[in-house]
C-alpha cells in the first residue's frame, strides 16, 4: 500500500476499506498495521484503546488476506476495529472498572463480538469505560481517564467514551459500544462522530454483562455501533441485529425500510426543552438552526405536540426503572421498589410506548439534544450525586441530563446520535434523532441524508 493510499484510508469509513480490500487496493495485513500504528501514535494523551490484542489482529488479518485470495466475501472482511471494554471478547479481561476484576478473563466472546468477527472484523483490542459504566466520564481505577480529542481537558464521554474518542482520534474507523443513560449517544455528540442506540431487543445483549455474569439481557440497555459516518451505523446494524441462536429457531428480524428518501418528506417535531433537564444556549440554537435549514428545504417541522408524552413523568418511570437495574451487585439504595412496584413501572413504561406510538403516526421522527451540553471539563468530584453543570449561567444537578437519553430509552426506542456543527470554541455539537420502535433504520438513513446535505464528522485539529 503506497504511503499516498495509506493516507486516503487512514479516515476512511469502514464500508470504503471493506471495498478497497475487496477490489485488492489494500490487504487486511496494511489496514491492522497501519490501525496499530495510529493507536501507538496518537493515543498516549487520550488514553482511548487500553487494552490492546495486536498480535491476534495480526494473525486475524492474515487470515482475512487469505479468505480475500479465495474470493470471499463477508460485510467486515479485513476491516480493523475496537470494541468496548465491558463487552466480552475471548482471551481479553473484561472489567467494567472495577478494581477487583482486574484479572477476570472473558471465556468466549459476546454474541455482538462474535457477529462482527463472523462478518470478518479484525478486533485490534477494547477502549475504556467509566466504572460499572455509570457516568459520562470514562475514567477507572484500573485504566485510568480517557480524555477527548477535541480537547483534552474535557471528558470524551461515557460510558463508550473510549470508543468515541478512538474513532474521532481516526485510530479506527468503527466500534462497538452500549447504552442504557446516553453512553452511545453522549460520547458520540461530545467528540463529533455518529452512534445507533437500536430499539430495545434487536441486537442481543449477551456477553455485555458485569466479569462473571452470564444472564439475561438487561432491561432498558442496548448496544449497539459507533462510527465516523451514518453509513457504517447501517452496515454494522446489518451485521449485529437479529436473535439469539436460540429465539432464530423461530423468530427472524426484518427491520423496516426507511419511511422517507429525502429531507423533504420528513414530518419532524423538535424538542429543545425538557421539563427537568435544561440545555445550553448553544445546543438549543444548534439545534433550531438544523431546524430552520430543514425547512427551507421543505421539511414539516414542528415545535410542540400535544401527543408527546408527559415527560416528567416518563422520566420518574425511567428513573424507578434504572435505579433499580443499577443498583445490581451493590448495597441496595434504601427506595428500592418491590416487586409489584416493578411490575407496576413496567405497566407505566407500556403507556408510555404506546403515547410515542400514536405520536409516530403524526411525525416521522422526533430531533432533541443527546446531552444539553458539549463535552464538559473533567469533573473531579468524586460523589456523582454532589457534581454540578453550569449551564446558562445556572448551577444544575449532574444526573438531571438523564432525561434527555431517557425519553428513547425508557420507550424502547431506535436513536441515532448525529453530529450538526461546532461551538464558539471549536468542540462538537451532536443531536439525536429518534424514531419508531424497530425504524432504526428510519433514524439512521435520516442521519445519512444530514450528512450529505450539511456534512457530518470533521477530524479534530491535529489529527
Amino acid at each position: 500500500m503506497s504511503e499516498v493510499l495509506a493516507q486516503d484510508l487512514a479516515w476512511a469509513s469502514a464500508g470504503e476499506l471493506a471495498a478497497a480490500l475487496a477490489a485488492g487496493r489494500a490487504s487486511a495485513v496494511e489496514l491492522a498495521e497501519a490501525a496499530i500504528a495510529r493507536i501507538e501514535a496518537r493515543d498516549g494523551p487520550l488514553n482511548a484503546v487500553v487494552v490492546r490484542d495486536f498480535d491476534r489482529a495480526r494473525q486475524a488479518a492474515r487470515e482475512a488476506d487469505v479468505a480475500l485470495a479465495r474470493g470471499a466475501r463477508a460485510p467486515l472482511l479485513g476491516v480493523p476495529m475496537t470494541v468496548k471494554e465491558a463487552h466480552n471478547v475471548a482471551g481479553l479481561p473484561t472489567t467494567w472498572g472495577f478494581s477487583e476484576a482486574a484479572g477476570w478473563i472473558a471465556p468466549a466472546d459476546s454474541i455482538g463480538v462474535a457477529r462482527l468477527k463472523a462478518a470478518g472484523a479484525v478486533i485490534l483490542g477494547k477502549t475504556n469505560v467509566p466504572v460499572s459504566l455509570a457516568d459520562w466520564q470514562s475514567v477507572n481505577p484500573v485504566y485510568g481517564r480517557t480524555n477527548n480529542p477535541w480537547a483534552l481537558e474535557r471528558t470524551s464521554g461515557g460510558s463508550s467514551g473510549g470508543s468515541a474518542a478512538a474513532l474521532a482520534a481516526g485510530m479506527v474507523p468503527l466500534e462497538f459500544g452500549s447504552d442504557i443513560g446516553g453512553s452511545i449517544r453522549v460520547p458520540a455528540a461530545f467528540c463529533g462522530v455518529y452512534g445507533h442506540k437500536p430499539s430495545y431487543g434487536v441486537v442481543p445483549g449477551r456477553g455485555h454483562s458485569p466479569p462473571g455474569i452470564d444472564g439475561l439481557d438487561v432491561p432498558l440497555g442496548v448496544i449497539g455501533p459507533m462510527a465516523r459516518t451514518a453509513a457504517d451505523l447501517d452496515l454494522a446494524l446489518s451485521v449485529l441485529a437479529g436473535p439469539a441462536e436460540e429465539e432464530a429457531a423461530g423468530y427472524r428480524l426484518d427491520l423496516p425500510a426507511p419511511r422517507r428518501a429525502r429531507l423533504a418528506d420528513h414530518r419532524i417535531l423538535v424538542l429543545d426543552n425538557h421539563p427537568l433537564a435544561v440545555v445550553s444556549a448553544e445546543v438549543r440554537d444548534a439545534l433550531n438552526d438544523l431546524a430552520g435549514r430543514l425547512e427551507r428545504l421543505g421539511t414539516q417541522v414542528a415545535r410542540r405536540s400535544t401527543l408527546l408524552p408527559d415527560l416528567a413523568r416518563s422520566h420518574e418511570v425511567y428513573m424507578g426503572l434504572l435505579t433499580a437495574i443499577m443498583s445490581r451487585g451493590g448495597p441496595a439504595p434504601p427506595d428500592l421498589i418491590s416487586a409489584h412496584g416493578w411490575m407496576d413501572l413496567l405497566d407505566a413504561q407500556l403507556a408510555i410506548r404506546r403515547q410515542w406510538a400514536a405520536l409516530f403516526e403524526a411525525f416521522d421522527l422526533v430531533l432533541a439534544p443527546a446531552y444539553g451540553t458539549v463535552a464538559f471539563r473533567h469533573l473531579e468530584e468524586p460523589d456523582p450525586a454532589k457534581r454540578l453543570h453550569r449551564i446558562n449561567g445556572e448551577d444544575t444537578p449532574y444526573f438531571g441530563q438523564l432525561a434527555w437519553p431517557g425519553m428513547a430509552t425508557l420507550a424502547n426506542l431506535p436513536a441515532t446520535a448525529a453530529p450538526v456543527g461546532l461551538d464558539r470554541e471549536g468542540l462538537p455539537i451532536g443531536i439525536q434523532i429518534i424514531g419508531p420502535y424497530l425504524h432504526d433504520r428510519a433514524t439512521i438513513a435520516f442521519a445519512r441524508l444530514l450528512e450529505q446535505e450539511f456534512g457530518g464528522f470533521r477530524p479534530p485539529s491535529g489529527y
